[in-house]
């Protein structure tokens, strides 16, 4: 697959916020989801996440802060950083991680 289309890509997934492997560059994965306005629970990773918006908007809470990322915007989330989905998140995101 060379050329991707992230919406269309994240349209086609059964199931909100479930991600997807599309590929990978060394031991970098890059994943899209489906944002369907839920919310989903905090989360913490051992590594760094990119949250990287294609379309729509994903509401973040990030130590008792409210970041909204847009589309063209991306959120790096680094390795310890506790980060839960605000309700309202919408459109497609793209996470890219290891």
């Amino acid at each position: 697959m060379s050329l991707i289309d992230f919406d269309a890509l994240a349209c086609e997934l059964p199931l909100a916020w479930r991600s997807t492997i599309l590929g990978s560059v060394g031991a970098t994965r890059i994943k899209v989801l489906r944002m369907d306005e839920q919310a989903y629970p905090e989360e913490t990773h051992d590594y760094n996440e990119g949250l990287l918006v294609v379309s729509g908007r994903l509401m973040l809470q990030v130590d008792g802060v409210t970041i909204t990322v847009q589309p063209g915007q991306m959120y790096l989330a680094l390795a310890g950083t506790a980060h839960a989905v605000l309700p309202g998140s919408h459109g497609t995101l793209v996470i890219i991680d290891h």
